[in-house]
């Protein structure tokens, strides 16, 4: 699914779920995204250990929406590399295949941004 697919779809499902669902779902997704502002930890690392934990859990949506917003804190390619360890010591060889994955999608973004100069999703 391309990136621009992957926030549409993304989008569009989590608007239906908190149109239908219940007030316990409505608070995990607020809580979700209030997890992640600045606190005693700044965006930037509350997303790569977001980036982290989902590679370890070798969930592929979670890993592309982190590495947008790492993208989006300002991540660097060798911050990532250096996250990328880490899920790789904590997950094990099971993690390569979303590994495999994850740099396709950094690797897509950074395209887009050279070829448009900003990024948008």
């Amino acid at each position: 699914m391309e990136l621009k697919e992957f926030k549409e779809f993304r989008e569009k499902m989590n608007e239906k779920i908190l149109e239908s669902g219940t007030l316990n779902t409505k608070r995990f997704f607020n809580l979700d995204g209030n997890v992640y502002k600045n606190g005693a930890l700044d965006s930037k690392t509350k997303e790569l250990l977001g980036l982290v934990a989902s590679m370890v859990l070798r969930c592929d949506d979670c890993i592309t929406y982190h590495i947008i917003k790492c993208v989006e804190n300002g991540v660097r390619d060798e911050e990532f590399f250096e996250a990328f360890d880490v899920a790789l010591i904590v997950g094990g060889s099971i993690v390569i295949p979303h590994l495999r994955r994850a740099v396709s999608t950094l690797q897509e973004i950074r395209e887009m941004q050279k070829n448009e100069g900003t990024i948008s999703f």
